[in-house]
């Protein structure tokens, strides 16, 4: 007599439903992670064409405008009370922002997902 091997209905039934599980939440938290990439690329190219020392929240913002259209982000979770212009230790300026980003995920499930990026403003030389 033969014994059978191999997967059974209910066993694939299983791995079906995990497999669903994994990637059903992968479409929910890639699309977030994508905008802060392209948030992250933005504030980059940000920092890198300042070069004046002084740089304001609202110039960031415009500028980020100007970058969402050509960077592809859409995010309403970035206001100008989460960009800061700020000076560390060692003298230099960072352009921060830090935002929080709500996903619902199932029912009454949500992910709350943390962005923080600094980046270091390039400043002019003065001499």
């Amino acid at each position: 007599m033969k014994r059978q091997s191999g997967i059974t209905l209910i066993g694939f039934v299983i791995i079906l439903i995990v497999a669903a599980f994994f990637v059903y939440t992968a479409m929910k938290l890639v699309p977030p992670y994508m905008d802060y990439l392209n948030v992250s690329k933005a504030l980059s190219t940000v920092a890198t064409q300042s070069t004046s020392g002084s740089l304001t929240v609202p110039e960031v913002q415009r500028a980020l405008q100007t970058q969402q259209i050509t960077q592809y982000f859409g995010d309403a979770d970035i206001a100008g009370n989460n960009i800061s212009v700020a000076t560390v230790p060692n003298g230099g300026t960072v352009l921060k922002l830090v935002y929080d980003k709500k996903v619902h995920w199932l029912y009454n499930i949500d992910f709350l997902i943390h962005f923080e990026k600094s980046v270091p403003l390039k400043l002019q030389s003065q001499g």
